[in-house]
């Protein structure tokens, strides 16, 4: 069931936007040739303490997990497109970082992602990385009253595509309100004019996830959380919560 939010829980849900805007920026500036993924969290998740929030993320436990989620944020490097786990692995010049993140704030989450490189981006990372941040927000832009939830999709998709890109199979966006995931969810790719009817009040978290390599595959790492392109290519996934207004679409998650 898809739930509509009032202009005051919109009003809760900025500040829980407000806190994951702060957690990507605090992850942002740490990033560094030499720091590890588990200090990456740690960093964040003080960040995240002090501006009065919760993690989203954290034994997070979904049916599909074999185990709960023991971070706070989602670290991927490289090849790995979502879900990484951040462990000891050191950060060097060049890698390819998603870091992706959610916080409770007020009865309410937000849920966000960037991609960014360690140090200057080689062309082709640079180009993924600014193809995959144009498409979310042309998917923002679709999320108008009366559209469809389909031209969001097909705004997503069509610029992956257009590119040569792989969209990661099988995922994609999600609604977002008391639970980080609740209905709708939201392809990455679809039909322009076809889905759901955008009213008022929807909240949806929009966050393609491209790859490289061009194909959709992935495969699963043995901890059963990260999911890495199944060619090896490398991948980018940026992503904010947006609410569906009469105004336009209002992104919670911003900066």
């Amino acid at each position: 069931m898809v739930d509509l939010k009032t202009p005051a829980e919109l009003d809760l849900m900025r500040q829980a936007g407000k806190v994951v805007a702060a957690m990507l920026a605090a992850a942002k500036e740490a990033a560094a040739p030499g720091v590890s993924l588990r200090e990456l969290d740690n960093v964040v998740a003080e960040v995240m303490s002090a501006a009065g929030g919760k993690s989203s993320f954290l034994h997070y436990h979904p049916h599909s997990a074999p185990t709960p989620f023991p971070a706070v944020i989602c670290a991927s490097v490289n090849d790995m497109v979502v879900h990484g786990i951040p462990g000891d692995y050191r950060l060097k010049e060049g890698d390819l970082l998603s870091v992706d993140c959610g916080a409770h704030v007020a009865g309410f989450h937000g849920d966000a992602a960037i991609s960014f490189t360690i140090g200057e981006p080689s062309p082709e990372d640079a180009e993924l990385i600014e193809t995959t941040r144009n498409a979310l927000y042309a998917g923002i832009a679709q999320a108008k009253v009366g559209n469809r939830l389909g031209d969001v999709s097909h705004a997503i998709g069509e610029i992956g595509r257009t590119r040569g890109y792989g969209l990661l199979a099988y995922h994609g966006g999600h609604g977002v309100g008391r639970r980080m995931h609740e209905d709708p969810h939201v392809p990455n790719e679809g039909r322009a004019g076809r889905g759901l009817k955008l009213k008022a009040g929807l909240v949806i978290a929009i966050e393609p996830m491209f790859i490289a390599g061009g194909r959709d595959n992935y495969v699963t790492e043995p901890d059963g959380w990260g999911l890495r392109s199944a060619d090896g290519s490398r991948a980018a996934h940026w992503e904010h919560t947006i609410a569906v207004t009469p105004d336009g679409p209002v992104i919670l998650t911003a900066p």
